[in-house]
């Protein structure tokens, strides 16, 4: 029986259930699912927010292949007050370093937050500097290079400072609290990725 779980992955924990570190968080301090259950894809231990769990090997392969495209929305906050430039560069895409090779990144979607978004305090905070601002943004991507957001705002000077996946497709965090977990039907996560196709 395959099983559907999207959870909300928090900072500083490893998008696995076992580690050969010690002293490194992993999920299983946060979740419990079947044995034969996994993450599709990885967040960083740096990073936090939207990640499916499940023991369906058609649904990782559609959701990992770069053939199908699937929108992925990034809300990243950033170091200094970014400016429409930077975001300009990073919508018509860049180049980027991944695995010692230069990579062309897609164009995307990089809008600029009016006000910082409504998200649960990090824990540890990102460290304040009252005479250096920070700004938010929101970045859609359609590929999922290796820290491929940190490597771009970076590209164009505004190191992330804190990033949190917030939507994958039409799944998203909503009202979800840090470390939380729900089960969804085949059906409601198969309309909700691949808009109904099995």
């Amino acid at each position: 029986m395959f099983r559907y779980f999207i959870i909300y992955k928090p900072y500083k924990t490893l998008s696995q259930f076992t580690s050969s570190i010690d002293n490194k968080k992993t999920l299983a301090d946060y979740f419990t699912v079947p044995k034969n259950v996994y993450p599709v894809g990885r967040l960083d231990e740096d990073s936090e927010g939207l990640l499916i769990l499940t023991n369906d090997a058609k649904l990782n392969h559609r959701l990992l292949n770069p053939a199908f495209e699937h929108e992925r929305e990034y809300w990243v906050q950033v170091d200094g007050k970014i400016t429409d430039d930077a975001v300009m560069l990073m919508q018509q895409g860049l180049q980027i370093n991944i695995k010692s090779s230069l990579h062309q990144t897609k164009t995307s979607d990089v809008t600029i937050f009016d006000e910082a978004p409504a998200v649960a305090e990090r824990v540890p905070p990102v460290r304040y500097r009252a005479n250096i601002p920070t700004s938010w943004i929101k970045i859609i991507l359609r590929e999922g290079k290796n820290r491929q957001v940190r490597k771009m705002t970076a590209k164009v000077g505004f190191p992330t400072l804190r990033l949190i996946r917030h939507r994958i497709e039409d799944i998203t965090l909503n009202d979800m609290k840090l470390g939380t977990m729900i089960e969804l039907s085949q059906k409601s996560i198969y309309k909700k990725l691949f808009h109904g196709s099995v």
